[in-house]
């Protein structure tokens, strides 16, 4: 039975929301605002649903026909210009905001324009059947896998290289089961990277393809729904890639933490050097491979909790003054000093309350807040707002075709 709604807005997760008749608030994939759709109920509660919208009754002016056609697995918003999508991230962010009681004055999503093809990183899942293995994404909002050849978002080399690797795979009589999931990672230069994780203890020595420059494999908890790297299994090849930022190369490896779209952080990246270019001292906290306070010069100190990401950070550093600290940034506390800009670029979950109370307490002079959640940056913000005001503020789309957000705050001290 299919239900009709229109459809109000675009939310934080990236669904439209409508209210059905009965008066429950209903999450919709496949739709957009002032749309009326006929929807097919996947999840059904007492006081809200979610759905996916089979009939478009009323369309927007703004919709396009998807790239792909399995969109809703990989990047749901494909159903957009790009522009649309820039203001309605825009509209989101400022509910977000709103919604704290902090006032944003007049911001815009920038981009590059570039709405496919921009990512260096993508993690395929598996999937088999009697023609062999293939790759999978997972559908929104269910655990069944959806195959798939490639991705539009994916730089071309990538889906070169994952084709090889798939041949590669299928010359082997292996089960799906016993493969977890597959990273492939670029460089500027064109230089690729594998990370295959599998479940079993001990695994095959697979011939590394032409496209690759480097292969690491993998033992993953099969208790574990994630790709956790349990046990490196062997290497083939060198698994690290080098990216010039800001005038500064940047090492990491396959499985560290590195920006997907690099010519759009790079817009981020210009806006902190911008902000604190006269800044005797740095502090970046939740430093990943050094990427941030490396390239913007002055820093003096880096806090990493990542072992991996340790390492890296401490090859990108060698020939700096730079210190870098081995820590989560809540045991680093001492590192959040009020003659040192601090720079945070920290998980989904924001800022650990006590790194907010160090902040409150010492009062460094200016903060760099670059946030990949608006929701947990406007609750920051909020609890920081009466020692610090918004000096700049903007809004990146590091992900086109797909909900997730990144924003900038630039906080000065009052």
């Amino acid at each position: 039975m299919l239900e009709e709604i229109t459809i109000d807005k675009l939310v934080h997760g990236g669904q439209g929301l409508g209210v059905l008749a009965d008066g429950r608030k209903a999450f919709v994939w496949n739709a957009l605002p002032h749309e009326t759709v006929a929807v097919r109920l996947t999840k059904s509660k007492k006081d809200y649903c979610e759905g996916i919208a089979d009939t478009i009754l009323h369309q927007s002016p703004h919709r396009i026909e998807p790239k792909e056609s399995i969109y809703l697995a990989t990047s749901p918003w494909q159903i957009m210009d790009l522009e649309y999508e820039n203001e309605q991230k825009a509209i989101i962010v400022k509910e977000s905001f709103a919604r704290e009681k902090v006032n944003l004055n007049s911001f815009s999503m920038q981009s590059d324009g570039k709405a496919y093809g921009y990512r260096n990183k993508i993690e395929f899942s598996f999937f088999g059947d009697e023609t062999g293995l293939h790759y999978a994404f997972f559908n929104r909002g269910t655990h069944k896998k959806q195959i798939v050849k490639d991705s539009a978002l994916a730089l071309p080399v990538i889906n070169k290289a994952a084709y090889d690797l798939l041949n590669e795979l299928n010359a082997y009589d292996l089960r799906a089961g016993d493969l977890k999931s597959v990273i492939f990672r670029c460089d500027q230069q064109g230089g690729v990277v594998a990370a295959l994780f599998v479940k079993p203890e001990t695994f095959m020595k697979l011939k590394k393809p032409n496209s690759l420059k480097g292969l690491k494999v993998y033992h993953s908890n099969p208790k574990s729904p994630a790709s956790v790297l349990t046990k490196l299994l062997y290497t083939d090849g060198d698994t690290t890639l080098t990216d010039e930022i800001n005038g500064i190369n940047i090492t990491y490896d396959v499985c560290g933490f590195f920006q997907v779209n690099l010519p759009v952080f790079q817009m981020a990246l210009q806006s902190i050097a911008a902000a604190t270019k006269d800044a005797a001292y740095k502090t970046d906290m939740y430093s990943g491979v050094g990427t941030i306070g490396l390239a913007v010069g002055n820093t003096k100190t880096l806090v990493e909790f990542d072992k991996a990401n340790v390492v890296m950070a401490c090859q990108n550093a060698k020939n700096t003054d730079a210190e870098v600290v081995h820590a989560s940034t809540e045991n680093a506390l001492e590192y959040i000093t009020r003659d040192s800009v601090l720079i945070v670029d920290p998980p989904r979950s924001g800022l650990h309350k006590d790194v907010i109370s160090q902040i409150l307490t010492v009062l460094p002079p200016l903060i760099c807040y670059l946030s990949c959640n608006p929701a947990t940056q406007a609750r920051d913000v909020a609890m920081l707002q009466d020692s610090y005001r918004i000096n700049a503020f903007n809004g990146y789309n590091f992900f086109p075709r797909t909900p997730h957000i990144e924003t900038l705050a630039i906080l000065e001290r009052i």
